[in-house]
């Protein structure tokens, strides 16, 4: 029977609280403890706020089914969820706990908490059966030992059975002996000779007692007949038997041989071996011991991990009719193999990662355990190197995976990690457990254009909305982050907007003229866009946009000298000052287009008589063919044609009228020296006029300040006198030229109001000072005979001086 004294000491001790890098928090409750029971206030060991316990989405996570453990958001304590039965949990383990995390979000935070089962004697010690009987035979000597079945306790530690006590009597006593693995077993013991005619039968009780405060207890009957026999019990060679096995030995493997003695003969020495009662059930499974040759096998499947070492009780009876029995120990210890493959288990505390994130970044935790001892359960883990990630070893055989590098969304937007784990056995055994883990897109890309500057050519005269074209920017962010609208900026250099001029597409890029352009009022622009993403905050970036115009051939030649006069020009010429190639006028025609599109041809048209005159294609000069004779009209009617190298070509005419005089030589002389009429000076000449003064005198000045600081520089010069000497040299001319009565070697065309000079050729002869490197400017001056031969000249080419 068992006692029902019960004990439950509420007591609570704090070990540890750190965090899953350092350590762990860890409480010791006892079992049976009821429903709410106090087990530990998590928020203060933890240093939380109780706020933060909603706030941050505090949570446990356990493997186990049964929620044994609870959290009070509102206070932070823990406390007991379900009642805890250490035996039912744990079994006879000597340590018992209760594992399982903590979560947090924001920012992600996980602890590890045990909490560590005590055990409570609550059970009492019991027998398989309630009565045992032994025959023992009346010649049997003191100090005869026989081996009683232990009792069972399923509590653990000091709770479990610590003794056993037998009825008092006058022969036998207990003697106890503890077990290797800490039990306690009790045997029988032979204190005084028996005699059967005295007492042939004794009724004890064993009592087998833990050792719990206060102590529990279970009994047992024992009847023991005294027999009249058998006089020598078998004896075993060796008391205790030793040996080793390997633990995945296969079924049927010989592990050791017993072997006992009988003095007796006959029957009285055959023997019988067989399992005593203190052989547990658990090695009776295991190994197989052969009655008759005493050969122990394996029979079941060995586990070095569950237990290493067995315990075997053997007896060998003989087969008199008062049986005599030997007892020996056979212990069986197990060699341990390799044959557990790591197991890795892996929380998650972020299965997606902000590509911004900082290295060290904890994306879960992971911890191994490998079941075998030694170096069979020496575990390392690994990933790959060429990820930006790594492994952190915390304790033990735990680990964190924390990011190591700079993450890119856009290049990889997610990683499908390898966790690699294998302990250090031969051969190896390893364990591969994967994480996926996703890399969230953060706007960190602005986006770019194609080309830096883009040029749009368009021809003048477009239709208004024309595609011109179309700029492109590239954003690699993902959604939101990439998607690009495009817009115009002010330029600030020009100063100007483009929205009168082209208009853009926000979404595609493209870019649309709003107007016709006229090249010969612009011919290019520039402006400036930008490309915008939609990310928060947005990123931008710029390109510059020339807009070119081409010039179209849409304007004809205007001809703006002869200027006509009643739709035509009138010149008055000489008959007897024109001579074959005589230039008689010049036509000037101006093209408002540019290029190839402003080059200008001259061609007559028409004429009175094309055997007077000839036009030159490409300067304009109308000159004599030949000489006028008396027959000649005193009136010619030239027309001129000038037309541009466009594609197509415009042309414009004009029509010019000579008037041919006769004998008006002095006439044209005095002419030519009267200044022009105020009248008939265009406000084209003036501005030309006041041109060539303004240069003229500028230029003046400049030599004038130049020749005095020249004159400067000479006197300091006493040893050598630069001198120059020029002279002028008229170009030879036909003798008809030289018979022409114009003054002061000048020619007038009728017409131009302006005389022009006649070419002349000079030759200068320039003496150089020895300091002239010195100076930048050479001064001319005049010839001087007696200079010598070997001084330096310098002879300037012709010079050809025309005015119109």
């Amino acid at each position: 029977m068992a006692n029902t004294v019960k004990s439950r000491v509420p007591f609570i001790f704090l070990l540890g609280a750190l965090n899953l890098v350092s350590g762990q928090v860890h409480y010791s409750i006892p079992e049976e403890l009821e429903y709410g029971a106090f087990v530990g206030n998590i928020a203060e060991d933890l240093k939380l706020n109780i706020w933060e316990l909603s706030a941050r989405n505090f949570r446990l996570v356990s493997d186990d089914r049964n929620q044994y453990m609870e959290v009070n958001l509102e206070n932070g304590i823990l406390h007991v969820g379900e009642r805890i039965d250490r035996e039912y949990l744990c079994g006879q383990r000597s340590h018992c706990s209760i594992s399982f995390e903590i979560e947090l979000d924001n920012p992600p935070e996980m602890h590890r908490v045990a909490v560590e089962i005590l055990d409570v004697n609550d059970n009492s010690p019991s027998f398989s059966k309630d009565v045992y009987s032994f025959r023992i035979i009346e010649l049997t000597a003191t100090g005869a030992r026989y081996p009683l079945e232990s009792a069972f306790d399923p509590d653990a530690g000091s709770n479990t059975i610590s003794g056993y006590q037998i009825s008092p009597n006058s022969h036998f006593g207990l003697k106890v002996q503890t077990r290797s693995d800490g039990g306690k077993m009790a045997g029988l013991l032979l204190e005084k000779s028996l005699d059967r005619e005295e007492q042939s039968t004794f009724h004890l009780v064993l009592t087998a007692i833990d050792g719990g405060i206060p102590h529990r207890s279970g009994t047992a009957q024992i009847i023991i007949s005294i027999m009249d026999a058998n006089d020598n019990a078998p004896v075993f060679d060796h008391g205790i038997y030793r040996t080793n096995v390997l633990e995945n030995a296969p079924k049927g493997t010989l592990v050791i041989k017993v072997n006992a003695v009988d003095l007796d003969e006959g029957t009285n020495a055959e023997l019988t071996y067989s399992f005593t009662s203190h052989t547990l059930q658990r090695a009776r499974e295991l190994f197989k011991l052969d009655p008759g040759t005493g050969e122990i096998r394996v029979q079941g499947v060995l586990d070095f991990e569950q237990n290493n070492l067995h315990e075997l009780h053997v007896e060998a009876v003989d087969k008199s009719s008062f049986a005599m029995t030997g007892h020996t120990k056979v212990l069986v210890g197990l060699i341990d193999v390799n044959d557990n493959i790591p197991e890795v288990e892996v929380t998650s505390v972020s299965s997606t990662i902000a590509e911004d994130a900082h290295p060290g970044t904890l994306i879960a935790a992971i911890s191994v355990r490998d079941p075998d001892v030694g170096e069979n359960g020496q575990v390392q883990c690994a990933i790959d190197v060429n990820i930006p990630f790594k492994l952190q070893k915390t304790q033990n055989d735990n680990y964190k995976l924390v990011s190591n590098d700079v993450l890119d969304c856009e290049t990889y937007p997610e990683y499908n990690i390898s966790i690699s784990c294998w302990d250090s056995g031969f051969p190896p055994l390893a364990a591969i457990k994967n994480i996926l883990v996703s890399i969230s897109d953060v706007n960190d890309n602005a986006p770019k254009f194609t080309q830096p500057s883009y040029n749009v050519l368009i021809m003048e005269n477009n239709q208004p909305g024309a595609f011109l074209s179309a700029v492109t920017a590239l954003d690699p962010d993902l959604a939101q982050n990439g998607a690009v609208t495009y817009s115009f900026l002010k330029n600030k250099m020009q100063n100007v907007s483009t929205s009168p001029y082209i208009s853009m597409n926000s979404e595609s890029g493209s870019i649309y003229a709003l107007l016709s352009f006229d090249y010969e009022q612009l011919k290019n622009f520039q402006t400036i866009v930008q490309a915008q993403d939609a990310g928060l905050p947005p990123l931008s970036s710029t390109a510059i946009v020339n807009v070119i115009i081409l010039d179209q051939n849409d304007n004809a030649p205007v001809i703006i000298s002869p200027l006509p006069c009643n739709s035509s020009a009138s010149v008055q010429i000489d008959r007897q000052a024109i001579y074959p190639g005589d230039v008689v006028t010049k036509v000037i025609a101006t093209d408002a287009d540019s290029g190839m599109n402003t080059r200008l041809f001259f061609q007559m048209l028409e004429a009175s008589d094309s055997s007077l005159f000839s036009v030159g294609l490409l300067s304009g000069e109308i000159s004599a063919v030949r000489k006028f004779n008396n027959h000649d009209a005193t009136t010619q009617k030239v027309v001129i044609m000038v037309k541009d190298n466009g594609q197509p070509s415009l042309s414009s005419t004009t029509t010019i009228c000579y008037s041919v005089l006769s004998n008006v030589p002095e006439k044209l002389s005095v002419q030519s020296r009267e200044p022009s009429d105020p009248d008939n000076i265009t406000e084209l000449n003036i501005y030309l006029i006041i041109i060539f003064g303004s240069t003229s005198f500028i230029f003046l000045a400049i030599i004038i300040i130049l020749a005095v600081l020249k004159c400067k520089q000479d006197k300091n010069i006493n040893h050598y006198n630069p001198t120059c000497c020029c002279r002028r040299r008229r170009s030879h001319s036909n003798d008809a030229f030289h018979r022409r009565n114009i003054s002061k070697d000048m020619i007038s065309y009728t017409g131009t109001h302006q005389p022009l000079p006649i070419s002349a050729t000079y030759q200068y002869s320039v003496r150089l000072p020895p300091d002239s490197s010195k100076s930048d400017f050479l001064f001319l001056k005049p010839c001087d005979a007696t200079l010598p031969l070997n001084d330096l000249n310098i002879h300037a080419s012709s010079v050809r001086k025309e005015e119109i």
